[in-house]
């Protein structure tokens, strides 16, 4: 009897094991999308947008995709918070409305400031961003409201990043990966590309909070080898919440962003 009940406590402590371990990981691919409106008040007017972790509409940090049709343009108007924008599909400009037009092209980067009027544009037959906030909720506001809070936008073209090799970048142990820092410390939140070359096989291993968004380029992938392998179209998400290790395979050259609340390895 005492043999038999110490074996259901260590099937019981493994269960709950294995389920927490389980609930470290998270997986979004393009099909599993739900789309909504990026500002309903504009209705069918409005950008298409879909919450891949947080919630945009409460006080939460959240990452967001957003879908513009072909010849989008917003009227001039500003936000309550700042944001971050990566190009993942199509042409976008977003400056000054005076400000004469410069197509970011896929791969690139930019920051909006808090308060600064502006407007955004999209020219591509189909324009798909990621939009990264640190707090909410996410309000489009009039240009009546703007106001200076003292950060300045960054725009940063995709052929203008400096990309680090395993000579420059502690992070990488596997040499042809490369790495572009966007923002943020090493120590704490921070924010990168990764670029990872084609017949790759290997893995990223996050020691805390980190997500990643297939930026460029399909990837294979698996969370510490459990379970089939998920394929990975630009647009998709996965992340973890404590230590583990995501595989991927790649046939051809993929570009990831990464957030990691500090470092992480790639080998």
């Amino acid at each position: 009897m005492t043999l038999l009940k110490n074996m259901m406590a260590t099937y019981i402590i493994t269960a709950i094991s294995l389920s927490a371990y389980a609930g470290n990981n998270k997986i979004i691919s393009t099909s599993d999308i739900q789309w909504g409106l990026l500002n309903p008040a504009r209705g069918d007017s409005s950008p298409k947008a879909a919450n891949l972790w947080g919630d945009r509409s409460k006080n939460d940090a959240t990452g967001m995709l957003v879908k513009f049709e072909k010849g989008f343009s917003s009227p001039p108007h500003i936000h309550n918070i700042s944001y971050r924008g990566i190009v993942i599909e199509g042409l976008m400009h977003n400056d000054d409305p005076s400000a004469e037009q410069m197509w970011l092209t896929p791969g690139s980067y930019w920051t909006q400031p808090a308060g600064e009027n502006h407007i955004t544009a999209a020219n591509g037959e189909s324009n798909l961003i990621y939009l990264e906030i640190d707090s909410g909720p996410y309000l489009v506001q009039p240009s009546a409201k703007a106001f200076d809070n003292g950060e300045k936008p960054i725009n940063v073209e995709n052929s203008n990043l400096v990309w680090l090799s395993k000579n420059d970048a502690t992070w990488i142990n596997t040499k042809p990966v490369q790495i572009a820092y966007l923002w943020g410390r090493t120590n704490g939140k921070n924010g990168t590309f990764v670029k990872i070359p084609a017949n790759f096989g290997g893995y990223i291993e996050g020691k805390s909070d980190l997500k990643a968004v297939v930026i460029k380029g399909k990837v294979s992938y698996t969370w510490n080898k459990q379970g089939s392998l998920k394929n990975l179209s630009p647009g998709s998400f996965f992340s973890s919440t404590h230590n583990g290790k995501h595989y991927l395979s790649t046939q051809n050259e993929v570009i990831l962003y990464i957030r990691s609340n500090g470092k992480y390895s790639i080998k």
